[in-house]
């Protein structure tokens, strides 16, 4: 099922997705000691951990949780989303590196702040205290660029997740594939490489899809995001219905 589309495999009403001044549907709560963007009926019994891209919290970011969350009555999801870098995130001035100095930014942003072994360790904790604090009973994982790679680390043996999914993500290994054991979604942008993308495919022995979105940039679905540019505010919104569809499918 690996190129399998997910498009009509749910029904979700996404919420009207808003180009400026996006007013959050949740609050901020502190989770392992982070400040941590929480959304979603209170009581809802299934959960989804966001992992953010390098530029931390951002309104488009902010305003997927709020889709994941909000989208489909019938699986209502309790969303968080924890600031890892602890108001320290990458200036999206940096990006694209398109000079020597915004190079040496992001080389060192992702040498000292981004570098998985930190982040890591927390991702358990963040999901034990939520469980316990929130009364979540499942749990899904989505990360976007960085994110992705934190996800794709955090879905081996032993994860907490019952799925995960990765959009335009950073650092696609192959040698990480064969390790994940749980259902996985990769929803790759036209400046992935495709080279890497195929070699992780080929390697992954549970149930996944990779969908393309071969016109968007990297980042369209998180900080990125011009939902100004109608085409990428339909890719966007088409983004958040495959995830859903895919963690309907997999909870």
């Amino acid at each position: 099922m690996s190129m399998e589309s997910t498009q009509s495999a749910a029904c979700c009403n996404l919420p009207a997705v808003v180009s400026k001044g996006y007013e959050p549907k949740g609050d901020y709560i502190t989770v392992d000691g982070m400040k941590t963007y929480a959304t979603g009926p209170k009581d809802a019994k299934q959960g989804i951990l966001i992992i953010y891209d390098i530029f931390g919290f951002f309104p488009q970011t902010i305003q997927g949780a709020d889709i994941l969350a909000f989208s489909d009555k019938e699986h209502p999801y309790q969303v968080f989303m924890p600031d890892f870098f602890e108001g320290e995130a990458a200036d999206i001035s940096w990006y694209p590196p398109d000079n020597e100095e915004k190079g040496k930014l992001l080389r060192q942003f992702f040498q000292t702040k981004a570098a998985p072994p930190k982040t890591l360790p927390r991702v358990p904790k963040v999901v034990k205290e939520l469980s316990e604090s929130k009364g979540v009973e499942k749990w899904a994982v989505v990360g976007f660029c960085w994110g992705g790679k934190i996800v794709n680390l955090s879905s081996m043996e032993g994860t907490p997740f019952k799925a995960a999914a990765a959009c335009h993500p950073a650092m696609v290994a192959g040698d990480d594939a064969p390790g994940i054991t749980i259902p996985y979604a990769m929803l790759p942008s036209k400046d992935e490489s495709k080279e890497d993308v195929e070699k992780w495919q080929a390697g992954i022995k549970v149930p996944h899809i990779v969908e393309w979105f071969p016109d968007q940039l990297h980042g369209w679905m998180a900080a990125r995001a011009d939902l100004e540019d109608s085409r990428v505010k339909a890719e966007y919104e088409r983004g958040y219905k495959t995830l859903l569809n895919f963690f309907h499918k997999h909870m």
